[in-house]
């Protein structure tokens, strides 16, 4: 325990110091000083960790929210410029891999579909899904459509109209995916009567950054959504914590949801995956009836993937190379 103690006051102490140090850079614009700072980052959070983010002290607590907006901010950046990249290619679907970070999306959306099909009852096979802050570069949702879901409507939604915009640049002449990619420049807040269309719905990592907003915007859509409706919350765990925002099971439960799965990996997807399924008035009812609550029907089954942590560091590496060699041909 002593040892766990040390290794978590040397992992906060680090991560408070690339804080102070990220929050005195002049922009989060890609640049050589933003990459490097951020890749220290990400090397230093990756790692298994005994660390529990949401036990930390006040100032602790006050440091890791203003660098969950600080990454927040710098990855909108960094995807607003690899999109704009993108998009001077006749052809910008053939060109993904120039995004230092294009394979994380290749396995995080892979390990969406896998297991919203394991666990959701019955499988899926959506006709219109949801993908609730998709940003300037919606790898996910092209990669659940190429790949996963090839006969599905993808609506993407996003607060910033400018991200729309350029995310739909991306698409201009594939007549496959494009013709099912569509944008919507929107708050889910204000998403009513369309939520109901929708057999699955992602909700991105930063949409709701705070609990509290995460909870309110995971309430709305429980409000609003179907019956049976299969809900995909990306959150984290353990010092990826540092990095986005984690997501209570519970909250999700009092949402008016059935958790179905969560899933914790420990390589190169950051992100944690948790499977939803929107509960019925009959299957809430009877919940309640029995003392268990709308978040305590049964065990929730935690899924973790064999660790990858050596690769992942050679490969945070490797990206830093090629992230500076696309800013030199940029």
């Amino acid at each position: 325990m002593e040892y766990q103690n040390k290794e978590v006051d040397a992992l906060v102490q680090k991560i408070t110091g690339l804080h102070a140090a990220i929050s005195k850079l002049p922009s989060l614009s890609p640049c050589p000083d933003v990459d490097a700072l951020f890749t220290d980052l990400v090397t230093a959070c990756v790692p298994a960790s005994p660390v529990d983010v949401t036990k930390l002290g006040p100032e602790a607590q006050q440091m890791r929210e203003g660098l969950i907006r600080l990454c927040s901010e710098a990855e909108g950046k960094l995807e607003a410029h690899y999109s704009d990249m993108l998009a001077a290619f006749d052809n910008p679907l053939d060109h993904l891999g120039m995004f230092p970070y294009y394979s994380n999306y290749i396995n995080l959306s892979k390990l969406e579909y896998e297991l919203l099909v394991r666990y959701v009852p019955g499988g899926i096979a959506p006709a219109r899904v949801a993908f609730i802050g998709s940003g300037p570069l919606p790898f996910s949702s092209f990669v659940l459509a190429a790949h996963h879901l090839p006969d599905t409507v993808f609506d993407n939604y996003d607060l910033c109209g400018a991200a729309n915009e350029r995310a739909s640049k991306l698409f201009r002449a594939d007549t496959d995916v494009g013709a099912r990619m569509l944008f919507h420049t929107a708050d889910v807040a204000d998403l009513a009567g369309e939520l109901g269309a929708y057999d699955v719905v992602f909700l991105a990592a930063l949409v709701g950054m705070a609990a509290e907003e995460k909870a309110k915007v995971i309430a709305h859509l429980g409000a609003h959504m179907a019956d049976g409706a299969a809900l995909v919350v990306r959150s984290a765990h353990g010092a990826r914590g540092f990095l986005y925002p984690i997501v209570d099971p519970e909250d999700i439960g009092r949402g008016g949801f059935e958790v179905l799965a969560v899933c914790h990996p420990d390589d190169d997807v950051v992100n944690s995956v948790i499977i939803a399924r929107k509960s019925n008035d009959d299957v809430q009812a009877d919940g309640l009836q029995h003392g268990r609550g709308q978040h305590g029907r049964r065990a929730v089954p935690v899924v973790s993937p064999p660790c990858r942590f050596g690769e992942m560091v050679a490969d945070v590496s490797h990206k830093r190379e090629e992230f500076a060699k696309a800013e030199v041909a940029f």
